[in-house]
């Protein structure tokens, strides 16, 4: 007996809406924190961004997470064995993301999705069917990578407290930060997005046009554009500030800003939280091109046993209809259950500005590039958690809510055995019942 496969495709939908009531709020935690945007804003911006970065780029990790984590060549002669395997790892994960999920606790879903597939292989074909290797790796990136944007974190923070926050004159330092602050702020993010995004472009005007230039000119210019547009319109929206306290100008005044997102007299805040808006939507779109691949290997694996007779073993061809079913999932969890991790990450820990929370997410983006250079497999949720708290160190460490930490930490911690037993409990069942 084989499962059917429109059975399969609900399970993966309920995964990736279990994905994306979680790990959504790594993008727009720490903004809906610091108020930069509202939660029904953030909720909008994050499914728009993190349903295009699926549908376009979601193929990469879902080829991984199907052929990489397992050894595939045990189950070359028993490929259903397989595909009842990979129905386990989605039912397993998508339990265990929707318990944590309603406890507000962010953990990673990548965790649970490789543990629920250790689990199914060590019972159907015992120890020798993991990459170890792999695990090991996983585990090293869960331990470092909270280290590491922390101090990131605390890093930018520190300096932007430092020659901004601090200063008599903060519009006045701002002016001066800004070129450097967008160009921060693009190159990070650029190196996620723009090369992946260009790519079309960058092919059409070598091969159709006849540009003779290199294919990573047309990102450089590209995010080069931005980084000056950015400054500019900062710098304009600065040119508005002038008299509000030690303004531009060094004149007193009580002049606001109109009320748009943040609510706050201080423009200082106000620019950052555009900054902090846009960082955000880079790592909405990063994040939905990265993760729906934990909702949708599985289904892609399942899909192609029951297409081809066989077990992928080297490459796996990705469907659009299943990219689309993973990113329609990942909204519709966000929509529905994504408040409550949210509500976590961006107020439980510590109390956030635009500032601070602008910093927590360029420490999480700066993280995830400098793994996978390394090719190490991180969390986005650990990265960020990180920097929240790396953050809560340089302002005061008495803010930080190291109780809520606790939950947070014992969260992470337990994922990837409970995904683990609960896959091979599934699978057991579900072997007994197909027979």
């Amino acid at each position: 007996m084989t499962i059917p496969i429109f059975i399969v495709i609900l399970l993966a939908f309920y995964l990736a809406w279990n994905l994306g009531a979680n790990d959504v709020a790594n993008a727009m935690g720490t903004s809906v924190g610091s108020k930069a945007v509202t939660l029904k804003q953030a909720l909008i911006i994050a499914g728009i961004l993190e349903f295009s970065g699926a549908v376009l780029f979601g193929h990469e990790v879902s080829q991984t997470l199907a052929t990489e984590v397992t050894n595939p060549e045990i189950f070359v002669d028993v490929p259903q064995v397989f595909a009842t395997g990979m129905f386990s790892v989605l039912l397993a994960s998508a339990i265990w993301l929707q318990i944590a999920t309603s406890r507000g606790l962010p953990v990673s879903s990548s965790h649970a999705v490789v543990g629920a597939i250790a689990g199914f292989c060590v019972t159907a074909a015992g120890f020798g069917a993991v990459e170890w290797s792999s695990i090991g790796t996983i585990t090293l990136g869960w331990i470092i990578t909270p280290v590491i944007s922390g101090c990131i974190a605390a890093l930018f923070y520190s300096q932007i407290k430092r020659w901004i926050l601090d200063q008599p004159q903060q519009l006045r330092q701002l002016n001066e930060w800004i070129p450097w602050l967008s160009v921060l702020l693009l190159g990070v993010f650029g190196i996620i997005v723009l090369p992946k995004v260009t790519q079309p472009l960058a092919t059409f005007l070598i091969e159709e046009v006849g540009l003779k230039i290199p294919s990573h000119d047309v990102p450089l210019f590209i995010g080069t554009a931005a980084a000056v547009g950015l400054t500019v319109y900062s710098w304009r929206e600065l040119e508005g500030t002038r008299g509000w306290g030690d303004g531009i100008d060094g004149e007193k005044s009580n002049y606001q800003l109109p009320i748009t997102n943040y609510h706050s007299p201080n423009p200082v805040e106000r620019i950052f939280a555009r900054f902090q808006l846009l960082s955000a939507c880079f790592v909405a779109f990063a994040h939905g091109s990265n993760d729906v691949g934990n909702a949708i290997a599985p289904l892609a694996a399942i899909t192609y046993v029951n297409k081809t007779g066989k077990v992928p073993i080297y490459d796996l061809d990705i469907p659009i209809w299943i990219l689309v079913i993973g990113g329609a999932g990942i909204v519709f969890g966000l929509a529905v259950w994504g408040k409550k991790v949210i509500a976590t990450i961006g107020e439980s820990i510590i109390t956030l500005q635009p500032s601070s929370g602008f910093c927590a997410e360029l420490a999480t983006a700066t993280t995830v590039i400098i793994a996978s250079s390394l090719g190490l497999p991180v969390s986005t949720s650990h990265a960020l958690v990180g920097g929240v708290v790396g953050i809560g160190i340089i302002k005061d460490i008495k803010s930080v809510q190291f109780k809520t930490l606790q939950g947070i930490a014992a969260a992470w911690i337990i994922t990837l055995p409970v995904s683990a037993v609960l896959s091979a409990i599934i699978f057991s069942l579900v072997r007994v019942v197909l027979g």
